[in-house]
């Protein structure tokens, strides 16, 4: 896992823009399309031989009998945290920052590759299974798309989880517990109040968290590096660790 989280620094090599591009392509896309079907495929049986999963109703309502003016207020802002609008700007800043910083174009497109493709998955899938949202009064403005997965569950998920896994190289420890503790737990924020809010199931916010996932993994790997030097290490590590022991 630490060499997962840091192949980046352990491979700073720059790829051509042909190798980016095709390895996107091999490592992202054609995975992306396996997810696909698969969100589509628990969707269908969501509408169709699950009946829509009726059981869900009660946890739709039990976020309606907890709602006050103060909670309204706090999930407005955090399902705001999760809208296209929120996501593609911070996203715009953040890879302008990044590239500026550090001069390595490959890494900072990291996060917009995780975010196009979570978005792509989303509309499509949404387009495909076509579910209707909780019968339940909405506090939002019901989007176009239907109701599964959840869109702003997908894409704070995409955006965050490759901000989590870039903080790991913050070498101040407590800072960079701080800022990956924060990064993990905002998608889990703008999915509860989704739920909340009304405007989607809980087996909605669970796949969009899987979505999201998904592509910020799938795009975290995207570029072939380099990291069996580092591999070796830590396996002669080991081999040391258990030596001392027996000895």
């Amino acid at each position: 896992m630490h060499t997962f989280l840091h192949r980046y620094e352990l491979d700073t090599s720059a790829p051509t823009r042909k190798e980016a591009w095709r390895d996107f392509a091999v490592r992202v896309l054609l995975p992306a399309l396996a997810l696909w079907a698969v969100i589509v495929g628990v969707g269908f049986l969501i509408t169709g031989p699950l009946g829509n999963l009726p059981g869900e109703a009660v946890v739709n309502e039990w976020f309606v009998a907890q709602r006050t003016e103060t909670l309204d207020a706090v999930t407005a802002v955090m399902s705001a945290i999760g809208t296209t609008e929120f996501i593609i700007g911070a996203c715009v800043l953040f890879v302008a920052l990044f590239w500026w910083r550090t001069k390595q174009w490959w890494l900072a497109i990291v996060p917009p590759q995780a975010i196009a493709v979570q978005a792509i998955v989303f509309m499509t899938a949404a387009l495909v299974v076509g579910r209707e949202r909780p019968d339940v009064e909405k506090l939002d403005e019901s989007p176009p798309t239907s109701s599964y997965p959840s869109g702003h569950t997908g894409a704070s998920t995409a955006f965050y989880v490759v901000l989590a896994m870039l903080a790991q190289r913050i070498q101040h420890r407590a800072l960079r517990i701080v800022v990956t503790v924060v990064c993990l737990l905002v998608p889990l924020a703008v999915g509860t109040a989704r739920l909340y809010r009304g405007m989607h199931s809980l087996s909605d916010v669970l796949m969009g968290l899987l979505n999201g996932l998904v592509c910020a993994f799938l795009a975290w790997n995207y570029l072939r590096r380099d990291t069996s030097s580092a591999s070796s290490k830590v396996s002669s590590a080991k081999r040391s660790l258990r030596s001392v022991g027996r000895s």
